[in-house]
């Protein structure tokens, strides 16, 4: 009998080789789902996910550039940083969005430079085609603003698909060079090894035809599949438990009638004297009650007494007693150009619109609500309303 005795080294090797090869394919289509990879049915779900956030996203970037936007369908992947240098263009700008409730993790966007120029010389009025120059902080801070709204109305769709609130950090954007950036502080961390990248086209007017790309941790992208995947279950659960209530509350179908008992045959009746045939009158007309006529008044009624004032059911008004409301104090305020504002510095006075000793706003939920005076409370300021508005 040969010897089948593994020596330490051949062990060693197994062991190896089975934790740097996981027995299958290690980007992303089907498989098992490891810690570096996504099955086919998660692959789908991020997709679609993708797919309604960007959605909401291209119209929250209609609004900001009063430009047609289109984004077309997502397409998921598992990437590296080595093959995203390998085919996009450097330098590019890298917007990055941390979550700040409901997942944890973050997510980085690629843009082509002259994009950013674009984009930014529409939502400061211009027609696009101002993309001379290098980027500047003029360029980050815009694409910054507009990222915020866009991924800020994506984790809003975010929040109904995971029946949870989905919040968003101020995005923070730099222009990177791609092939040096591993070496720097210019990414996440998580972009050093294998991470979900969802690649569409986007689309502005006639300006910008071109492809972005969003990139999550995988353990980012897996918990936003088990969230979507239990409010799922959770859905079709009620939908069972309803079902079923309702079977249970129908009331139960009568019971058939029974069938009647046939009557007994009767005697045939004694012959009678012939009658003389007569005419048959002819059926009578119904007759048509004269119209009457019709007295209409105004209605009367008795005015309510002064002794008896309306009751406010206190047992509804209570219920609301604990919602917060937002109390502003305006002192006032003033309407300056994009270009005064890029004037602004440390010492710059701004004029308002209201003279000194003038009682100044109380808006509770932006609504104007009151006026009042400026007061010092120990080493505070606070307000002393003057006058109610009605």
């Amino acid at each position: 009998m040969a010897d089948t005795t593994l020596s330490q080294e051949e062990i060693n090797a197994l062991f190896n080789d089975a934790a740097a090869g996981g027995g299958g394919g290690d980007s992303g289509g089907g498989g098992g789902g490891g810690d570096d990879s996504l099955s086919s049915d998660e692959m789908d779900i991020i997709g679609e996910v993708s797919n309604i956030s960007m959605g909401t996203a291209a119209t929250t970037l209609f609004s900001l550039l009063n430009t047609k936007v289109e984004i077309s369908t997502p397409v998921v992947s598992i990437s590296t940083w080595g093959e995203i240098v390998d085919k996009y263009e450097k330098p590019c700008v890298l917007v990055k969005i941390g979550y700040t409730k409901g997942l944890d993790g973050s997510n980085v966007l690629v843009l082509r430079e002259v994009d950013v120029k674009i984009i930014t010389d529409l939502m400061m009025g211009g027609d696009g085609s101002n993309t001379d120059g290098e980027i500047g902080e003029l360029h980050l801070s815009a694409i910054s603003e507009a990222m915020n709204q866009m991924m800020g109305s994506s984790a809003t769709s975010l929040s109904t698909m995971l029946s949870k609130m989905v919040d968003i950090s101020p995005p923070t954007s730099d222009l990177v060079d791609m092939s040096d950036s591993l070496d720097g502080g210019d990414i996440d961390e998580f972009l050093k090894g294998k991470f979900v990248k969802i690649e569409f086209k986007l689309e502005v007017g006639d300006l910008i035809d071109s492809t972005i790309m969003q990139m999550y941790p995988i353990e980012l992208a897996k918990q936003m599949c088990r969230d979507v995947a239990g409010n799922m279950e959770s859905d079709a659960a009620s939908t069972v438990e309803d079902s079923a209530f309702e079977a249970e509350a129908a009331p139960p179908p009568p019971p058939a009638p029974e069938p009647a008992a046939p009557a007994p045959a009767a005697a045939p009746p004694p012959a009678a004297a012939p009658q003389p045939q007569m005419a048959a009158a002819p059926p009578p007309m119904m007759a048509v009650p004269p119209q009457q006529q019709v007295n209409v008044a105004p209605a009367q009624f008795t005015p309510f007494a002064g002794g008896y004032p309306m009751q406010m059911p206190s047992e509804n008004i209570d219920l609301i007693m604990d919602v917060p409301l937002e109390v502003t104090v305006e002192l006032g305020r003033t309407h300056k150009s994009i270009s005064d504002i890029l004037e602004f510095s440390p010492g710059t006075i701004i004029e308002l619109n209201k003279i000194a000793g003038e009682p100044i706003d109380v808006l509770v939920n932006g609504k104007y609500v009151a006026k009042g005076e400026v007061v010092v409370i120990e080493e505070s300021f606070g307000i002393r309303i003057t006058e109610i508005m009605k």
